[in-house]
């Protein structure tokens, strides 16, 4: 969790609901956020069997207004967002200048504007940057009034459907029949909810943004259902770590670039034939493969969970890279971790040391995710 000091902490809209349901707050992100309620390891295996409801209202939420808004963002991120079609979500990164990453970012076309979720430790040097680099015309609104829950697990969809949400329009879909990376308006009674089929768990499940001042009903009426308890920042992250996902921050930065990240699925085609985003000579150097170094994923030898900041080393013991997150799997019962190697270190199946405490401990480079998706996906024709 961060250093951040208690008395600068703000507060989530949700911050007594949380404590009412015995969640422990800690800080993380400029805010006091609940790590967890009953133990990480229970709301780990619940999420994974049943469905989690987390609080990510720490996130910022955006707002991108005006003609040619689409092609600005391009200027900045390597996604194909003039594409997106209207209720389609991307996943796609924000470069700074040289092409190191600065944050990743999902990007919903509303039909009527861009909606971007930024990461929360992030979001105002992000803001500022989006601010400097936008043209005239173009406008980034900040949504500080509104919350964002996520609720993520195989019953998600069950749980949802119970809360009788409407589509904004009779002919629109409802909210239980999105598939993944889609999303639209919706009412709940006569509260407007944004909600996508999205989430950073690797299960399915949805992301809903709703106002700060309705969001204690909606958590209470969701948690009221049998499917869904309240779950921490433990749980997500450990979620998170097994769905090879990587946080920004931990395992990604700003001297990282795209193909380093492993993230060459973010680099869209149409994008790099125009190499025209920020950074784009550098990130394209190195892409499909010639990046000196790569992030990948870790078995551990042994039960000894191996934590961010342990370094790779070679026999001769010189650090050669570094973990980046690491923890125990509650799923498959062992530890794992992700970490930057060399590229000659990073194929599938090859063995690496990595040092913790004076001890060096054998690795075994596998492929991501650790434990497979369960992503709503819509059904190839």
């Amino acid at each position: 969790m961060s250093d951040d000091k208690t008395e600068n902490l703000k507060k989530l809209p949700l911050d007594g609901w949380h404590r009412t349901q015995g969640g422990r707050m800690v800080p993380f992100a400029g805010y006091e956020m609940p790590v967890q309620y009953e133990g990480v390891m229970a709301e780990h295996l619940w999420t994974r069997e049943n469905a989690g409801l987390f609080d990510v209202s720490h996130m910022g939420q955006l707002q991108l207004v005006g003609e040619g808004a689409a092609e600005a963002l391009e200027a900045i991120v390597p996604g194909n967002i003039s594409a997106l079609a209207v209720g389609k979500i991307r996943y796609t990164l924000l470069l700074a200048q040289d092409g190191g990453i600065l944050d990743d970012l999902m990007v919903t076309n509303t039909g009527r504007n861009l909606y971007l979720v930024v990461n929360g430790a992030t979001k105002h040097d992000d803001i500022a940057y989006f601010e400097a680099q936008l043209p005239s015309g173009v406008t980034l609104s900040h949504l500080e009034d509104q919350a964002l829950l996520a609720l993520q697990g195989p019953k998600a969809n069950e749980a949802l459907s119970k809360l009788n949400i409407s589509p904004m329009q009779p002919e629109w879909p409802l909210p239980t029949d999105l598939y993944f990376m889609e999303a639209g308006p919706f009412l709940w009674g006569d509260v407007p909810l944004g909600i996508s089929r999205s989430g950073y768990t690797g299960e399915d499940g949805f992301e809903i943004s709703v106002s700060a001042e309705h969001a204690e009903k909606l958590a209470a009426a969701l948690c009221a259902l049998e499917e869904v308890k309240p779950i921490g920042l433990g749980a997500r992250d450990s979620l998170r770590l097994e769905a090879g996902l990587p946080l920004y921050g931990h395992d990604m930065n700003a001297d990282i670039l795209p193909v380093e990240a492993n993230l060459n699925f973010a680099l869209s085609k149409a994008r790099r034939e125009e190499g025209s985003f920020a950074g784009a000579a550098r990130v394209l150097a190195q892409y499909p493969a010639q990046a000196e170094k790569k992030r990948i994923g870790l078995l551990i030898n042994g039960r000894q969970p191996i934590r961010e900041g342990a370094q790779v080393v070679d026999t001769d013991g010189q650090n050669i890279g570094a973990v980046t997150s690491g923890g125990f799997s509650p799923t498959l019962q062992k530890p794992i971790a992700m970490a930057y190697v060399p590229m000659n270190k990073a194929e599938t199946g090859t063995e690496i040391l990595v040092e913790q405490r004076g001890k060096q401990i054998i690795c075994t480079v596998v492929d991501m995710p650790f434990v497979p998706h369960n992503y709503h996906r819509k059904p190839k024709l």
